[in-house]
């Protein structure tokens, strides 16, 4: 398998960063929603925050790393029994899975940076809060962060089941080309 795309098949690297962000949005999901059920006294009542702060800027440089990646790499060509109607529809789903993305992402940073202090990634570095003065920042951007994360799960597992329909009903390598098989 080759490193880069060609106008055939995805890549290693757009594979890897593929599969990586959808662990990370699942993973960070889960870990979301198990967080807010904690209690105070909870061991992990400090502790999940961090992570779940920690790993969605690595997610942000992630996702960067990403459009950066297919600005200088070919698309591989839509496949042959894609029609107009498909292709467009393929091209909402990943704009809005993009979009969304980027806005959980937004909304989880003026959370973390509404009372002004920086998110602090695992100890290596920090994000510094650039923007504190928006009325009510925590509690608007905490309730845009819960239903934007829905949003996007809910678009994801959407992809998903795109994607298991063109391998199992169509019977096309869509799946395959993004499992590196095709």
């Amino acid at each position: 398998m080759q490193w880069r795309n060609t106008l055939r098949d995805y890549g290693l690297v757009s594979i890897l960063l593929h599969w990586l962000i959808a662990v990370a949005v699942f993973g960070l999901f889960g870990l979301g929603l198990w967080m807010v059920g904690l209690d105070y006294y909870s061991a992990w009542y400090r502790k999940a925050p961090d992570l779940h702060k920690g790993i969605g800027v690595l997610l942000f440089m992630l996702m960067l790393l990403r459009l950066v990646w297919k600005l200088f790499n070919p698309r591989p060509a839509p496949l042959q029994n894609h029609g107009s109607a498909v292709r467009l529809f393929t091209r909402l789903g990943h704009g809005l899975l993009y979009l969304g993305l980027f806005a959980v992402m937004a909304s989880g940073y003026l959370i973390s940076t509404a009372k002004g202090r920086p998110v602090e990634v695992f100890g290596w570095f920090e994000v510094p809060a650039l923007v504190t003065s928006i009325p009510r920042q925590a509690d608007v951007a905490g309730l845009l962060h819960e239903y934007l994360a829905w949003a996007l799960v809910i678009l994801a597992v959407l992809h998903a089941l795109a994607a298991l329909k063109h391998h199992f009903i169509d019977r096309d390598a869509t799946l395959k080309r993004m499992l590196g098989r095709h």
